[in-house]
């Protein structure tokens, strides 16, 4: 089977210090993500993006604008993350408390009678 490739957000930025930030809180939060500067986008694509500012994240499950906004989604990702993993230990813990239950049984001497 193979695995789906995760969507990296892509992070609209422009030379701003609020910007700045939000990519180094990506950085800090060891986020990968697609770096777009606005003005590239500006040149390369469709103009000016009047509805659009940076910083702004085009993620899997939304579109973040501004700094207060994509904080917000950094948090709630690290609290999906820290959900799954500490799932994921509590499943590792119950398979092995049945593995050592197992393993008593078949070492128990009325398994052989």
């Amino acid at each position: 089977m193979n695995a789906m490739k995760k969507r990296k957000p892509i992070l609209l930025v422009d030379d701003s210090t609020e910007s700045q930030r939000v990519k180094e809180l990506f950085y800090d939060s060891k986020i990968d993500f697609v770096e777009y500067h606005i003005k590239k986008f500006e040149e390369s694509c469709c103009g000016e993006l009047p509805t659009t500012r940076a910083p702004s994240i085009i993620a899997a499950d939304g579109i973040y604008k501004g700094e207060e906004k994509i904080k917000d989604h950094i948090k709630n990702l690290k609290e999906n993350q820290n959900n799954l993993m500490q799932q994921d230990q509590h499943q590792h813990q119950k398979q092995d408390e049945i593995s050592n239950f197992n393993k008593m049984i078949e070492e128990s001497e009325s398994a052989y009678w």
